[in-house]
């Protein structure tokens, strides 16, 4: 059974009696792309500085193919953990060329023929002897890219390192780095903000919030079973029901929700996302009939729909308590404000939590 590039348990860091990384554990394997996904401020960045070696755990161990690297008595330096670094900002030396950027902390026997290889690569071997200040974001990107890779690291950490970069260039960049590092066999722990580049990247999402991991999983997995309502709320627009249960069941204006294992008489969150309610039309003041997959339907009024490209969305104010519900639709539906329709919520595509 192949072993983990990378392994750490139990990283515990506090900054002025304030605990930032609280008993992270997680392992990368070779070749995984695993990303660390979670707001600013919950500990992400400064958890892959202490991997990377510029700062210290208070309590906790780091291996690296099953080498010890670092504890509370044992470190071995940044230098000496086999370890590449990709930070927002590409730091490039201006005074050096694009080679010997790439050059730079190489054998010079061995340099050559791995500068030329890993700048065509990542398709800048034609810019070998031009400087930083003369390519573009993307450009210094890639050579980046090159220069992290150049000693071969087993393991790859990366901070953000696309947001400097226009969206269309950023999605063209990100897949030709992962790309490159997949053909590397190179494990990746990636540390982002933005679902939508942890869903694209990663083999596994870890959810950080205050410090702590509080999910872990593959894209699907993560995104189609949160583990509570903020979870799914991080990875996108959500709408929000209330409702209590009684006999492992919950009665709303939407007909009944399941709600197995909650104590009668907890307060529950009703959680749909907007692509998952189901619009119909008026029909006299009356709306279709409910079903097992669907149940009752509701009605609202049309506030505003707004066109978004690959989809509507169209905001409602519900008739029952006057709050706002929000659909996607694919491609064009503008309905009027003022336009009565009914909603019916999937129950395949809702989450029952309790409320916190």
């Amino acid at each position: 059974m192949q072993a983990p590039r990378l392994e750490i348990k139990d990283i515990v860091k506090d900054y002025g009696g304030r605990r930032v990384v609280d008993d992270i554990s997680l392992t990368v394997m070779p070749g995984q792309v695993t990303c660390l996904l979670g707001p600013s401020g919950c500990g992400k960045s400064t958890t892959l500085r202490i991997i990377a070696g510029v700062e210290m755990q208070d309590s906790g161990t780091i291996h690296v193919d099953g080498e010890l690297v670092c504890d509370t008595v044992h470190r071995v330096p940044p230098e000496g953990r086999s370890i590449g670094l990709m930070f927002q900002d590409f730091a490039l030396f201006p005074h050096l060329t694009v080679g010997q950027n790439v050059a730079f902390g190489l054998n010079k026997r061995d340099s050559a023929a791995r500068v030329k290889a890993l700048l065509d690569k990542v398709g800048m071997a034609h810019f070998i002897d031009e400087y930083p200040h003369q390519l573009s974001g993307g450009e210094q990107q890639r050579v980046a890219l090159a220069r992290a890779l150049a000693p071969k690291p087993h393991i790859m950490l990366m901070d953000e390192p696309f947001s400097g970069l226009d969206d269309r260039l950023r999605d063209d960049i990100r897949d030709e780095t992962l790309e490159v590092l997949k053909s590397e066999g190179t494990a990746v722990l990636l540390v982002t903000h933005e679902p939508g580049e942890a869903m694209r990247m990663a083999d596994e999402i870890a959810l950080m919030r205050d410090g702590k991991i509080v999910q872990r999983g593959a894209p699907y997995n993560i995104y189609n079973a949160p583990k509570d309502l903020k979870a799914a709320a991080f990875f996108s627009d959500i709408n929000v029901i209330n409702g209590k249960v009684e006999g492992a069941l919950t009665d709303t204006p939407f007909g009944q929700f399941l709600a197995p294992g909650v104590p009668d008489g907890t307060d529950v969150d009703i959680v749909i996302r907007p692509q998952h309610l189901k619009i119909d039309f008026d029909r006299g003041g009356r709306g279709p009939n409910p079903t097992p997959s669907d149940g009752t339907a509701a009605r609202g009024v049309v506030q505003r729909a707004r066109f978004m490209g690959a989809s509507s969305l169209i905001e409602f104010r519900m008739d029952f308590d006057s709050s706002i519900l929000r659909a996607s639709v694919p491609s064009v539906f503008l309905p009027k404000p003022g336009t009565p329709l009914w909603i019916m919520i999937r129950r395949d595509r809702c989450f029952v939590f309790p409320k916190t």
